[in-house]
């Protein structure tokens, strides 16, 4: 394998798609600040959105750089093919957290407020405890809860502050569902690579509780995250904010009935299950950022 081939090869560990749902989260959050007319800063939101997007670059590269030893970065990789791919994603690692600490200068030149630099804070070091050894949070049964809290919870409530200097109770309005919902998604996004976790012994969320428990807690876990957003309203908030989030509700109940057959020994589409989880949390994300932005 010639090294453009192998460097073309660690594409996929950048976990494109981990990316778009930081990007959006980080979006939603500005929508809430402008729904609330005080989005008033463009030269923060882009300061926080490059300083988000690196960071959880460079998390990704760095989950796969500290693999254990027993287990292959690369399909039937060489020694010199697994050196040398493990040398690049350290390298490229070091240069996105440069560039993380330069963002980082320049929001605190641009006047970075306190909770927003406590929000900073807390994700960065979830985002290395997620990556590194010897906490691993990856690894540890608590990774699909760091992912689900980063994206629902602290992404949002980081670029809200940017603009406001404060929070909302909307961000708490649209956290505690998402975060629900977020979980039911890296639960079920655990099932593909199922044997392999087995086999390395990784101690994922689903290895944790075995797949008996995960699929009824992954159905928990949605509709708690429904009910919650339809209970908005009742708390005084405008029902039109969250009505939208039920027009993925046809694939979050097929998402539900796909499960429900693999539990009961249906053949798995693993890659449609995936494609399926992501849309599921993406496009609540997406409306739900379109419809602050919009409103």
């Amino acid at each position: 394998m010639t090294e453009k081939k192998t460097l073309k090869s660690i594409i996929p560990f950048t976990n494109p798609l981990l990316l778009a749902l930081a990007a959006l989260s980080y979006t939603l959050g500005t929508g809430i600040a402008r729904y609330l007319g005080r989005a008033d800063s463009p030269l923060s939101f882009w300061l926080g959105f490059g300083w988000i997007l690196l960071l959880i670059l460079a998390m990704n590269l760095l989950t796969v750089y500290f693999r254990p030893h027993n287990e292959p970065i690369l399909p039937e990789e060489t020694l010199k093919e697994r050196n040398w791919v493990r040398a690049a994603l350290f390298q490229i690692s070091m240069a996105l957290l440069g560039g993380v600490a330069l963002f980082t200068i320049a929001l605190f030149q641009s006047g970075i407020n306190l909770i927003s630099l406590i929000f900073a804070t807390i994700i960065f070091l979830l985002a290395l405890l997620y990556a590194l050894p010897p906490v691993r949070l990856i690894t540890s049964g608590f990774g699909e809860f760091t992912l689900a809290i980063l994206i629902a919870l602290l992404i949002p409530a980081f670029s809200l502050s940017l603009q406001m200097g404060e929070v909302h109770r909307l961000l708490g309005a649209v956290a505690f569902p998402l975060t629900a919902l977020a979980l039911a998604v890296f639960l079920a996004l655990n099932f593909p690579a199922y044997k392999d976790d087995l086999k390395y012994e990784r101690g994922t969320l689903l290895l944790r509780i075995s797949w008996e428990r995960a699929v009824p807690l992954h159905h928990i876990f949605i509709f708690t995250a429904y009910l919650l957003f339809s209970a908005m309203p009742l708390f005084g908030l405008p029902r039109a904010l969250f009505l939208p989030v039920f027009y993925v509700a046809p694939l979050v109940l097929f998402q539900i009935y796909w499960m429900q057959k693999i539990a009961e020994g249906a053949s798995p589409n693993w890659k449609f299950l995936e494609i399926l989880a992501y849309s599921v949390i993406g496009l609540t994300l997406y409306i739900l950022t379109i419809t602050f932005w919009m409103r």
